[in-house]
């Protein structure tokens, strides 16, 4: 829900006990269980996302959001009248773009954020119609905005709509929906964006929408009760859908986290643990208190709190994302990946005290010694900087069979932790390759070929001609010195002619990458190069078929990956 409101939100009667977090009801000992040879998606920070994480004139500052890899967000509408806790209204979508874009982030436009008040105060259909009509023009008026990945049209209808003034949400989702569609075919759309998931609600809703040819493109609710729900959420939704006969849609949990969970890094290890399983495209983290601050993980604009820590982590995972289980469903838990370039296991866990292990296997690739650092992030609220996480132990340890137990002792269940497995050999100094599938992907498709590097590949780069629909890829990357690199490019293009793309870094000039024809598509081993002009730290590296300032690609290529050397 948009929080304005802090202390007396009353969300819905099952949501009453959102505001501490008890602690965990297992008891110490508990053991997560890492599978590095069982990847299961790959690595796209599915939960790196908040709820009007940004606020205009680039608050947070850009140093700390490209770090955690902002997948998405969930910002208000153009002409923004939403006074969050009291705030001026902020955060309008539109001029929040720019900054969104230069660290790779898309955007849901949520609608009824046009309104003063929350609960939103309906004043009538022609009202509202009119302001539909304003919003979805001043969209299309902005001609170099092209992260608009889906309009949100109402914001908790289960406990914000007023049925009595406005009639039945349903039909109301209707006329909404078929207001949007006539200026605007091409935008997703997004909703119901339930405060809390409920079976007979999305199925009268559901079953509704599919009558009318009004099926949302993306299913959106929220998890703000327990984490312990997402899962059985997740899956009853999916029966629900199939026993409706409508195609799977894809999922966003836009808000996630309570008021007593959303600053506690263990907590939000558990979360995201669980989004990352349940298959989710987007995750965003809940707003309770001030806008601009990516929901607390930044203070004073460019500092960060201990929960940034966390992002950090799983900002710095690539690769896959690898399988992991907990002997607990209300402790212990966290999310893994696997790269297997610089054959790096990187795994954040957390929410839960005392003494307890992480057992890995499928470690096999890393040698039989291995060196495994463990870090710790506190729990400092969302005013008190925390300048760097806290190294426990660096340790080398011995693998066997593929596998490695780590006990980790005096666990808080408040922290977070980082566990890193590497060679002891040691790994590259610096990230060199990027998987296009752990990029931004707008427009274009994550698909899988066994000759991929990684397994993945990003196809289906398209499209041109309109901010709407245009189709890139954007790769945040993080080198060590300002210079020039040799940027390889791994592709595949079965046009049987030489195709071409847009290249662009940190907002500069465009220039063109040309693909001669390969054999045939999703078949990889061909390469082309260019050189980059890089600042040190981290860039943002664009290649399109269509994007603003830029005219637009010839033919159709493929890509794997981008190298930096």
């Amino acid at each position: 829900m948009s929080r304005f409101r802090v202390l007396a939100l009353a969300l819905v009667t099952t949501a009453t006990a959102l505001v501490t977090v008890s602690p965990p009801a297992a008891a110490a000992g508990a053991t997560l269980t890492v599978d590095v040879a069982q990847p299961f998606r790959p690595v796209t920070h599915v939960a790196s996302g908040g709820l009007y994480g940004l606020a205009e004139n680039s608050r947070p500052a850009d140093s700390t959001l490209l770090p955690i890899k902002v997948n998405s967000l969930t910002q208000p509408a153009p002409g923004v009248g939403q006074r969050p806790n009291g705030q001026p209204p902020g955060g309008d979508s539109l001029l929040v773009s720019p900054q969104a874009t230069r660290v790779g982030a898309g955007e849901f436009i949520r609608m009824p954020d046009i309104y003063p008040d929350f609960p939103y105060r309906w004043v009538s259909w022609n009202d509202w119609l009119a302001k539909v009509n304003t919003m979805v023009n001043a969209r299309l008026s902005a001609t170099t905005v092209s992260n608009v990945i889906g309009w949100e049209l109402w914001n908790e209808p289960d406990y914000t709509w007023n049925t009595a003034a406005a009639g039945n949400f349903n039909d109301a989702w209707v006329r909404t929906y078929r207001a949007v569609r006539a200026l605007d075919t091409l935008t997703p759309i997004v909703g119901p964006s339930t405060a809390t998931y409920n079976r007979s609600w999305m199925q009268s809703f559901l079953t509704n929408a599919k009558n009318t040819g009004t099926l949302p493109d993306i299913i959106c609710w929220h998890e703000l009760q327990n984490p312990t729900r997402i899962a059985s959420d997740i899956a009853d939704y999916r029966n629900l859908e199939s026993s409706l006969g409508i195609s799977p849609r894809r999922i966003s949990i836009n808000e996630y986290a309570a008021t007593g969970e959303v600053d506690v890094p263990g907590r939000i290890a558990s979360y995201v643990a669980k989004l990352e399983r349940g298959g989710v495209e987007s995750a965003h983290r809940a707003f309770w208190y001030e806008y601009g601050t990516m929901n607390g993980l930044v203070v004073n604009n460019n500092q960060p709190t201990g929960t940034w820590w966390l992002y950090k982590w799983y900002g710095d995972m690539a690769g896959n994302m690898v399988t992991t289980t907990t002997t607990t469903t209300t402790g212990l838990d966290g999310f893994a990946a696997y790269d297997g370039t610089r054959k790096i296991v990187n795994v954040v866990f957390g929410n839960e005290a005392g003494t307890n292990t992480v057992n890995l296997t499928g470690l096999g690739a890393l040698g039989s010694s291995v060196r495994v650092t463990l870090t710790s992030t506190p729990s400092s609220g969302r005013f008190t900087a925390v300048t760097a996480p806290t190294t426990i132990s660096t340790t080398t340890q011995t693998v066997s069979g593929g596998r490695l137990s780590v006990s980790v002792p005096g666990m808080v269940a408040t922290s977070a932790y980082q566990l890193v497995v590497e060679p002891v050999s040691g790994v590259p100094a610096y990230q060199q390759r990027y998987e296009a599938e752990n990029a931004s992907v707008f427009r274009a498709q994550r698909l899988s070929a066994s000759s991929a590097s990684g397994g993945g590949y990003v196809g289906r780069i398209d499209n041109s001609g309109t901010p709407r629909t245009d189709s890139y890829v954007d790769f945040v990357v993080n080198v060590p010195a300002a210079r020039s690199y040799t940027m390889t490019i791994g592709y595949a293009n079965g046009t049987g002619a030489t195709a071409t793309q847009g290249l662009a870094y940190n907002g500069g000039a465009w220039s063109a990458v040309s693909y001669p024809p390969t054999p045939a598509w999703g078949e990889f081993g061909a390469t082309v190069s260019t050189t980059v002009t890089l600042r040190a730290g981290y860039n943002v590296i664009r290649l399109a078929k269509g994007s603003p300032f830029f005219s637009g690609g010839t033919g159709y290529a493929e890509l794997d990956y981008i190298q930096l050397t």
